[in-house]
């Protein structure tokens, strides 16, 4: 594939509700700018985009993918990003690498959650936005209604660019408003020319794009005001600013299965959508502090960042980088800002679906993938050693499920840990941690959908297999009374014998760790053995005497005591504080504590009854309400984290997934005393399984 200069270059993230018809329309687009010879199928399997096996299986998209293709002497980088909400780390990585979003829609099913989401998203990424109503061709779609959908949703910068002729509910033909002409499709896809249709409403739309872009240049409304008629190049060039602005957004149609408006979608990627020149610079940090704007320019010094991480145990690792200024090429080593260290390039290469193009150099604006980068990963930067900088993370959303893993076969747990930190270079949405205190692997993320894909590719990439289970919740134990007593040990076995005797009170304080004190009189413990008290008390509440969780807010006093001069040493001294913890606490009105978090989702005025009444039933309690716009509350509370594992599962129900939230610890509440039977019983099968 030939070089392409910044203003001849186009990045899309293709985006959208999962079953809107999104992948269907990245291959109708590719075929019809003849890079591909035939239409595959999602049902099929064969389709461009999705070609991970994953994928193949599901039906769907899991992760983002590459496609660049030639329209009109332009290069245009498509993003094909999922749809579905599992996976929303691939529309983070897609819409970070792209200066416009192509939102895909059905004509049947309209504005989705999906359709806000991604609207959502590109509007944060200042992103340039265009809709693609599809699925024409398919009983009871309704393009107008969609429209109307999409205005009352998103406002008035809502516009169509083509509408379609409907008579007894099938598309005569499709109206290009830019250019004032009407074409028909025939069974192949190809558009012919045809007299234009007579709808009244044509000319409503025309003046609606017109005033549209007399909004965008001073002079333009001056002519508009006028009443003058502005050319072609004026409506694509006051579009293109519009769009590029958010203040127009295009909306055109057609079905990617048969192809209808395909071509008029690409001429408007094209016209209207800003290049890589126009919309690729970016601001970035310098060493000192400090920012620089570094313009999409090839004049410039090598700048680029790494968006996208695949990593195969077979094939190597493969980085995606999207190139800001200068041009990447094997002639220089750059330092990644992040490690400080130069980065030797491997082979530098154009990604096409699964396939791969070796090629000399990537320019500014420009896409591509650099092979087997040694310590480089997912958002660092790339840069010529003499201008370092350092570009934003791409924000990926915030694991929210998480469950244990128990690998199936013994002997496995170090292969699951590398497996999946290998997986965490692919997807940084993926969480996962040893904890120390439940003995547990526990992987997290974004719902049971993504949690399954890594179980998967365990399997299929590393030959690892497991089963994901509840994890456990680290419960703590404590005392609600204070109490004094002895703790002795004594023990003759010839020779010199062990003598080690203490009183200590013990009483609840407000702290998490031991507080250990001495008030001893008339040297009945020696000094030199109350590190020995102390260590032993230490090693001691690690374990309660209900369930065996450790305990916290204990305050020990040794009081009194008594030794030998002989038989007496640190570890008969440790021992018997130990004997006197284990009498001390079970006489203390031990409690079991639970983890309490602190909870804020955002969801839809409509879902708030929904959420406070889902919270009771949680044991947990509403805090407040603030309205956050666009129809949003945040409700904000606190609940037990044992009662919180599958909130993920039930709010994206609930809310078709709009709602969204975050569950921070917060403190430990005593336990209600008719649950500790339960979590005893589940102490006592942990126990014995280790």
């Amino acid at each position: 594939m030939k070089q392409f200069l910044a203003g001849k270059i186009r990045n899309i993230a293709l985006a959208g509700h999962g079953g809107s018809g999104k992948t269907s329309l990245g291959e109708a687009l590719l075929f019809r700018a003849g890079e591909i010879d035939r239409l595959g199928k999602i049902a099929d399997g064969n389709t461009t985009f999705d070609f991970d096996p994953e994928e193949v299986r599901r039906q769907a998209s899991v992760s983002s993918s590459v496609y660049p293709f030639v329209w009109d002497n332009t290069k245009i980088n498509l993003i094909d990003t999922p749809g579905l909400f599992d996976y929303a780390g691939g529309m983070c990585e897609g819409l970070r690498a792209a200066e416009s979003v192509l939102i895909a829609l059905s004509a049947k099913s309209g504005v989705e959650v999906g359709t806000w989401k991604a609207w959502q998203m590109a509007g944060d990424m200042k992103r340039a936005r265009m809709f693609f109503i599809g699925k024409m061709d398919e009983e009871n779609a309704d393009y107008y209604k969609v429209l109307g959908d999409l205005r009352e949703a998103f406002g008035s910068s809502v516009c169509p660019l083509t509408v379609p002729c409907v008579k007894d509910g099938k598309v005569q033909c499709y109206v290009n408003l830019v250019d004032n002409k009407a074409y028909t499709y025939n069974q192949k896809g190809e558009a012919a020319e045809m007299a234009m249709p007579d709808m009244p409403e044509l000319s409503d739309w025309r003046d609606a794009i017109s005033e549209a872009v007399a909004e965008s240049d001073e002079t333009l409304f001056e002519k508009f005001f006028s009443g003058e008629t502005f050319t072609r190049e004026e409506l694509i060039a006051g579009i293109r600013k519009g769009v590029r602005s958010g203040t127009f957004t295009p909306v055109l149609c057609g079905s990617g299965y048969t192809l209808e408006g395909i071509n008029m979608l690409l001429d408007s990627i094209v016209h209207h959508l800003p290049s890589a020149e126009d919309s690729a610079g970016e601001t970035a940090k310098k060493e000192d502090g400090g920012e620089s704007l570094v313009p999409c320019s090839e004049s410039e010094p090598l700048a680029a960042y790494v968006f996208k991480t695949v990593a195969d145990p077979f094939v190597g690792k493969l980085s995606y980088v999207k190139v800001v200024s200068g041009k990447l090429s094997g002639d220089i080593t750059p330092v990644n800002t992040r490690t400080g260290q130069p980065e030797r390039l491997g082979k530098i290469i154009h990604v096409k679906g699964k396939k791969q193009e070796e090629t000399q150099a990537l320019t500014a604006g420009d896409i591509g993938a650099i092979t087997k980068l040694g310590e480089t990963v997912t958002g660092d930067s790339l840069c010529d050693p003499k201008r370092p900088l350092i570009f934003d993370k791409i924000a990926f959303p915030h694991a929210t499920l998480s469950m244990a893993i128990r690998a199936k076969n013994k002997g496995d747990e170090g292969k699951v840990s590398a497996g999946i930190q290998r997986l965490m270079e692919e997807d940084p949405s993926i969480g996962f941690e040893l904890n120390a205190e439940t003995r547990q692997q526990v992987l997290s993320g974004l719902g049971e959908q993504h949690l399954d894909i890594v179980v998967s590719k365990l399997k299929a990439k590393f030959g690892v297999e497991i089963e994901l289970i509840n994890p456990r919740v680290p419960y703590r134990e404590t005392i609600r009374k204070k109490v004094k007593v002895e703790g002795k040990h004594k023990k003759q076995t010839g020779g010199h014998g062990q003598f080690g005797h203490v009183w200590i009170e013990f009483e609840p304080h407000g702290g998490d760790q031991l507080v250990f004190e001495t008030n001893v009189f008339g040297g009945s413990v020696p000094k030199n053995f109350f590190p020995a008290v102390e260590k032993g008390l230490q090693e001691a509440v690690s374990r309660g005497v209900i369930a065996g969780y450790p305990v916290v807010g204990l305050r020990a006093i040794l009081v009194d005591g008594s030794y030998h001069p002989v038989d007496s040493s640190e570890m008969a001294f440790k021992t018997a504080a130990s004997l006197a913890y284990k009498a001390g606490v079970a006489q203390a009105g031990p409690v079991l504590l639970e983890p309490i978090g602190h909870l804020k989702v955002t969801v839809p005025d409509s879902n708030t009854g929904d959420i406070m009444g889902e919270l009771n039933k949680r044991r947990g309690r509403v805090l407040g309400m603030n309205p956050v716009g666009a129809g949003l509350q945040e409700v904000e509370g606190e609940a037990p984290m044992s009662e919180m594992h599958d909130f993920t599962t039930y709010l994206r129900s609930a809310t078709q997934g709009r709602g969204s939230f975050t569950f921070d610890f917060e403190r430990y509440e005593q336990l209600p005393a008719n649950l500790e039977e339960a979590v005893k019983e589940d102490a006592k099968k942990m126990s014995e399984e280790e």
